[in-house]
């Protein structure tokens, strides 16, 4: 990764929150985790939630213009729409998320069997059919997401549990590549930092002279069906295009 990179490694894009309800009648987005990466939402417009089931339990934060969350590994969350909740998200690890640090709380049987996960999370190569498999996607979701939801607030975490380590298994052969996409992501970033401070502090100002503004490109087209709604992903990092929710 390069000085040109965006600061810390990190990855942005623009999403709008889906508006139509699930079958529990609440708008939104397919609840999910990620296994490495941190993820913050920057609300710019609208008001909504993020319903998370992490170490303190079940809760709602409630989200509105000028909010400010993240939430780390292993936290599952749900963004709900409540009228037009567009957010700026902010991914750490870019390119991670991209290789796979995402699950989605579909029930057991289809977590826990990488052939029905992957059939349950495919969009096809269909266009017209994009936008009908994401809304199928976004409810099977839900449904698991309300079997761990009522099951961490009854104080029993066996399920949850359960779902880390089916998690952990669908993920494991892809995430042997996942070292290396941190080391060269935001480790190499962050000893570039390093190197600067430490010339500074030596008296070197050279790098000054390479001083350049860049300007982010936005993709072009339909915007992409993500997990939590339609987004539009800007190419912040030496050329690669950042989707904290597209699953490949």
């Amino acid at each position: 990764m390069t000085a040109s990179s965006f600061p810390g490694g990190t990855s942005l894009s623009h999403l709008d929150v889906y508006a139509d309800a699930a079958p529990d009648g609440i708008c939104g987005g397919s609840p999910h985790m990620h296994l490495v990466s941190t993820e913050a939402y920057v609300v710019i417009s609208g008001e909504g939630a993020l319903q998370t089931i992490d170490a303190d339990g079940v809760r709602e934060t409630t989200l509105t213009a000028g909010s400010v969350v993240w939430f780390t590994p292993g936290t599952i969350h749900r963004a709900v729409n409540r009228g037009d909740l567009r957010v700026v998200v902010l991914m750490s690890n870019a390119g991670l998320p991209e290789a796979g640090d995402a699950v989605l709380t579909f029930p057991s049987d289809v977590v826990g069997d990488p052939d029905a996960y992957a059939a349950a999370v495919s969009l096809g190569d269909d266009d017209g059919e994009r936008a009908v498999r994401a809304g199928r996607r976004r409810d099977l979701a839900v449904t698991g997401f309300e079997t761990l939801r009522d099951a961490v607030a009854a104080g029993d975490r066996t399920a949850l549990t359960a779902f880390h380590d089916a998690a952990a298994a669908l993920v494991l052969d892809r995430a042997r590549t996942w070292p290396d996409l941190v080391r060269e992501g935001p480790l190499a970033q962050a000893e570039h930092s390093l190197a600067l401070a430490e010339a500074v502090a030596a008296g070197s100002v050279a790098h000054l002279a390479d001083a350049r503004v860049h300007r982010a490109a936005p993709s072009v087209g339909e915007r992409a069906f993500g997990m939590c709604g339609r987004l539009r992903t800007y190419s912040v990092n030496d050329g690669g295009v950042n989707d904290e929710e597209t699953l490949r």
